[in-house]
């Protein structure tokens, strides 16, 4: 299967812009949406660095490879977390229910859009090469609002209600999955998928043509691949974090959260280990020990 191009179409320059410093408050779990119009826009940040914005919803998170930067996608926008304990919002005011890093600066979303932007609603898949700051339409707009969003050598896959890939980002074919996927995980150089579902996790060899439960899995919530593409970090619906060092076939538990979590995700790391940062309804906390501590970034 061909892997996503590097960049779609209309790409901008990463720049910096200010906007509005906010504390995390409690979120919760991803709520349903509404469909809506038609099926091309893009969108630019017209708030004001003084303006002030409560994260309500957080829906998705990563790292961006660029910098290092540790992103939010929210239901108000994306925003970057600062070392200092405080996020600043980046992008226009919009729900990123969906939300994946593709490269360096280059991200894909999908949801609704805020009242100053001229995107459909739904988003369908949209695009971001400049950081988040600005946002471009790229396909089914007005058609799709992928709760579940991945991107890796697989392709894109997104779950608005049914399961979707693409290996460009324009055309798209309906696959099967035995369970509705809360989280969808690609892995960045093979074409193995994991699926959470409320049944259990789910593993694709073949870019989500078949699936397969993993026998003795932890019930997951969240789940997210490191870049070496074998190591795979998770978090199940009470706050206990999992690993695995076998691409998602055999796992062990870590530290214990205490708190529902929202999303995750696994980053390069200086260290041995990779990275994890997990989003829960208390903060955003990181790991750099492969899952057995972690030190609070955000929180309430």
């Amino acid at each position: 299967m061909t892997s996503l191009p590097k960049t779609f179409p209309a790409p901008g320059s990463r720049r910096r812009r200010s906007g509005p410093a906010v504390l995390l408050t409690a979120a919760v779990l991803l709520v349903g949406c509404t469909s809506g119009t038609p099926e091309t826009g893009a969108a630019s940040s017209t708030l004001s660095a003084t303006s002030a914005l409560e994260i309500s919803h957080v829906h998705g998170t990563g790292v961006d490879p660029a910098d290092g930067t540790l992103l939010l996608a929210t239901h108000e926008g994306l925003f970057e977390v600062a070392a200092g304990g405080q996020a600043e919002l980046v992008s226009p005011v919009m729900d990123l229910m969906g939300f994946t890093v593709a490269g360096p600066g280059h991200f894909l979303a999908s949801g609704h859009p805020g009242p100053r932007v001229d995107l459909p609603q739904p988003m369908g898949l949209i695009e971001s090469t400049d950081g988040g700051r600005t946002w471009s339409a790229v396909s089914r707009q007005g058609r799709s609002d992928f709760h579940a969003l991945t991107t890796g050598a697989a392709g894109v896959l997104g779950y608005d209600g049914a399961l979707l890939r693409s290996s460009n980002g324009y055309d798209w074919e309906k696959l099967t999955i035995p369970g509705e996927p809360h989280g969808l995980a690609a892995a960045p150089d093979t074409e193995l998928v994991l699926a959470t579902t409320a049944q259990g996790l789910l593993r694709s060899a073949d870019a989500g043509n078949t699936w397969s439960a993993v026998d003795g899995a932890p019930l997951l919530q969240v789940v997210d691949w490191a870049d070496d593409g074998t190591r795979v970090a998770g978090v199940d619906p009470s706050g206990v974090t999992w690993t695995s060092s076998d691409g998602g076939v055999s796992w062990a538990s870590g530290a214990d959260l205490g708190s529902p979590p929202q999303a995750v995700a696994v980053s390069s790391s200086a260290d041995e280990d990779h990275r994890i940062i997990v989003v829960t309804a208390a903060a955003v906390v990181t790991s750099t020990d492969g899952g057995r501590t972690f030190e609070v970034v955000l929180e309430q």
